[in-house]
């Protein structure tokens, strides 16, 4: 009898240990509020150009960050090594579609090992490396923020991804990441809906103060150039320097206490890109300051502004933004941000990450005119 009760007791705790070497964690995140806009575009004019401007009051999802859920998974597996996954995908809490794009994991769709002492290697889709700006911009890429003026440019997803992390070293990290096209040519020519991306990001952290360095690089499916050719300006699109070309990125963050200063340099980079019509860029210039103030432990106030210059007449546009945020728990907060965006007299940058275009199906507002808006919400993670 005791044979068996000493028997069992083993079994029991091997498993107990199996248990505990495996894991699997739900997480979200779900983000709804109020907005209210002027410098809506409306009307159709020649070329289906906007003719007007109107105000709109919204229910909106995702202003704040976007709402998602997903599943990550860890295994040991000896040797320091573990097995990891992670599956994430987007929604609209105002409505219930999704996970966004008709992807059931649109974010991420990733395996492969990990192990403290070299690194972490990844296979799948994951968001894009340009997306390392998050912790370097005030409003960590919320809707009115870094991804405006570059209309989407430094936040995309990207599949067919071969991933690796480092550990950190005398303060230095590197993370890397190498899309391929799946195409028969290397950076595409039309037969997939990707073409071939890349890109190096390396950070350094210390206790007053972090700096990070970006390359990276979106191919046009198309025919795998660094940019393309535009459809005609008056339609949406996401063509040329705002979808594919080279970045080049340096940001820094400062830590003073309850202050936190950052700002950010991208220089937009073009090749072969001819025939442009005007107001269609090859080079873009984009740069953003801001600090936050961490009040109390609950409570942020936030102020920032976005600048960006394109060349061939895209003329340059400024965001001024001022918002914060308040912790109602650890999973909990009230979100509000204010902001307006002044175009420069051939500039029409709107307050979202817009496609380029003057038509009202855009969001842009008139081509010279100004965008304001406000936005209130709550977000809860779990």
């Amino acid at each position: 009898m005791k044979k068996v009760l000493l028997a069992s007791a083993a079994l029991l705790a091997f498993g107990a240990a199996a248990h505990a070497q495996s894991s699997v964690t739900l997480f979200g995140r779900l983000d709804a509020g109020l907005e209210y806009m002027s410098g809506v575009p409306t009307g159709t004019g020649p070329n289906g150009a906007a003719t007007g401007s109107t105000h709109r009051f919204r229910a909106e999802s995702g202003d704040w960050g976007t709402s998602l859920w997903g599943l990550k998974g860890v295994e040991d597996l000896g040797g320091g090594n573990r097995a990891v996954f992670h599956l994430e995908g987007s929604f609209n809490t105002m409505n219930g579609q999704g996970p966004g794009n008709n992807g059931l994991f649109n974010r991420w769709a990733t395996v492969g090992v990990e192990n403290d002492k070299f690194g972490t290697f990844l296979l799948g889709r994951e968001l894009f490396i340009s997306n390392g700006v998050w912790d370097f911009d005030p409003f960590g890429q919320s809707n009115w923020s870094s991804a405006s003026l570059v209309r989407g440019r430094n936040w995309p997803q990207s599949s067919n991804n071969i991933s690796y992390q480092s550990p950190k070293a005398a303060g230095f990290d590197f993370y890397g990441q190498y899309a391929l096209s799946n195409a028969t040519s290397w950076n595409g020519n039309g037969s997939t809906a990707q073409g071939r991306e890349a890109g190096a990001q390396i950070t350094y952290t210390a206790p007053y103060f972090q700096v990070r360095g970006i390359y990276d690089e979106i191919r046009n499916p198309n025919d795998g150039t660094l940019g393309g050719a535009y459809v005609p300006v008056n339609k949406a699109n996401g063509n040329g320097a705002y979808a594919y070309s080279r970045e080049y990125t340096a940001m820094f963050n400062v830590f003073l206490g309850q202050f936190k200063l950052q700002g950010g340099y991208q220089a937009i980079r073009t090749a072969g890109m001819a025939n442009l019509l005007p107001g269609q860029p090859s080079t873009l210039d984009h740069e953003w300051g801001g600090v936050t103030w961490q009040a109390t432990p609950a409570a942020a106030l936030i102020g920032a502004v976005y600048h960006v210059n394109g060349n061939n007449g895209a003329g340059n546009a400024t965001i001024y933004s001022v918002g914060g945020s308040y912790n109602l728990s650890k999973r909990t907060l009230l979100d509000l941000q204010v902001a307006t965006v002044r175009n420069s007299k051939s500039a029409n940058y709107g307050l979202n990450a817009n496609d380029a275009g003057t038509s009202a199906a855009t969001d842009n507002p008139l081509v010279g005119r100004s965008q304001s808006g406000v936005y209130a919400g709550i977000q809860h993670s779990f």
